[in-house]
């Protein structure tokens, strides 16, 4: 029996919950934003009449402008986000117990079990979720619908705004294998321009390549996406307070002016990695690999992960590995505006285990003294405050934190193909 699944998306979120307070902006090309003086100052949102503009979510304030001169800007309130997600997510359990939250605007659903309560096709339970949520709460929906995650996905975002596109087992193929490759779920831009390559544009011919060569290329994502791109994706839909495993820990920061010089730029891995460390130590986490991202002042990304040793949860590793990925990826003084390091390939403290027989490993007693070092240093801030002890150098400036999310912080392609 095929699972039926929906993908929910809100369209233009933020800028369609400002827009509930400001109607009069409706028909006017309208953008939430950071502040527009600071370095931080890019688009989150906008709405449809921006969007023919070509305004771009991710983008600078000053390039939507370009495109738009007469752009009207809005500050984010992210507590009225929230407490507006809360009400489509209300809704949604109405329906079904598997709701999976995917960001605070999209969510999965598994109906397969609950659709026969409703007495309606899937489709049609897709148009009434839709209508509910426009007549309720003043928002629109682009609804997927599919018989598996990744498809659903594709489907919401096939057709917007407001529209219901099923992918199902007679059109999927039809429907899915002409899309650019980069439209699937977890093909982010190292991994599309990879594949772009060899040849690979579409998601249909994502398909017919070799698994093998795939795997070869991209590891164990190769094989994942192959998968995906011939339907064969079987995750299960999570239910919303169903804990998430955690899949990478990882820290970036914006730095209020660019980092130039080594000593700068060693500063700003050592914060990052300790914090992550740190992180990893109180989940009871190792990570088995560690994945840099540095970017420039036009917001252009260079990335490159690699496997440890042995895995790890200490900040001398981590930053380590960390700082010769940065040598790889920059030379002085080219300008840095901002720097990510990720803990990827995670295991519970109580799967992991080290190579080398630690009898007989010479650096075993060195590791076994880092370990109570880095123990006595969370201590240290447990008692008086994450700030009250740093390792290795001082902060470089007093940069903003961008803490991320377990499992968003690094895309799935790892980005360093």
């Amino acid at each position: 029996m095929d699972r039926v699944i929906l993908h929910c998306d809100l369209n233009s979120f933020y800028a369609s919950v400002e827009l509930l307070s400001r109607p009069e902006l409706k028909k006017l090309p309208v953008a939430v934003c950071g502040d527009p003086s600071s370095r931080h100052g890019i688009i989150l949102a906008k709405n449809e009449p921006a969007k023919r503009f070509g305004v771009q979510t991710a983008e600078t304030i000053w390039q939507a402008k370009k495109k738009c001169p007469e752009l009207i800007l809005l500050p984010p309130r992210h507590g009225r986000y929230r407490e507006y997600s809360r009400k489509v997510n209300a809704i949604y359990d109405e329906y079904t117990d598997l709701a999976e939250p995917f960001g605070i605007d999209e969510s999965w659903l598994d109906v397969t079990h609950s659709l026969h309560l409703f007495g309606a096709s899937a489709e049609a339970l897709a148009d009434a979720l839709r209508r509910r949520v426009r007549q309720e709460l003043g928002l629109t929906l682009s609804v997927g619908v599919s018989f598996n995650k990744v498809f659903a996905k594709l489907g919401s975002d096939y057709k917007k705004p407001d529209a219901t596109t099923v992918i199902s087992r007679e059109n999927w193929q039809e429907l899915v294998w002409p899309l650019p490759v980069g439209d699937m779920l977890y093909v982010g831009k190292a991994a599309r321009e990879l594949l772009g390559r060899y040849g690979v544009k579409t998601i249909g011919q994502l398909a017919g390549c070799r698994r093998e060569m795939l795997e070869d290329l991209m590891g164990k994502l190769g094989g994942q996406l192959h998968d995906y791109a011939n339907g064969r994706d079987r995750e299960p839909v999570r239910a919303r307070h169903e804990p998430e495993m955690v899949k990478s820990v990882g820290n970036g920061t914006t730095f209020p002016r660019n980092l130039t010089a080594q000593a700068q730029v060693t500063a700003g891995i050592h914060l990052l990695s300790d914090s992550v460390a740190s992180r990893l130590r109180r989940a009871g986490l190792y990570a088995g690999g560690v994945h840099v991202t540095v970017r420039d002042p036009a917001f252009h990304d260079r990335s490159r992960q690699r496997q440890l040793p042995v895995p790890t949860h200490l900040f001398r590793d981590i930053s380590a590995a960390a700082l010769s990925l940065v040598g790889e990826l920059w030379k002085p003084p080219a300008p840095i505006r901002a720097l990510t390091v990720t803990a990827i390939h995670l295991t519970p403290e109580e799967e992991t285990y080290e190579q080398a027989d630690l009898f007989t490993d010479a650096e075993a007693p060195d590791r076994r003294k880092q370990e109570r070092l880095e123990a006595a240093v969370d201590g240290i801030r447990r008692r008086y405050g994450n700030g009250s002890i740093l390792f290795g150098t001082a902060k470089p400036g007093e940069p903003e934190e961008q803490e991320g999310k377990p499992g968003k912080s690094a895309s799935p392609d790892g980005g360093g193909f």
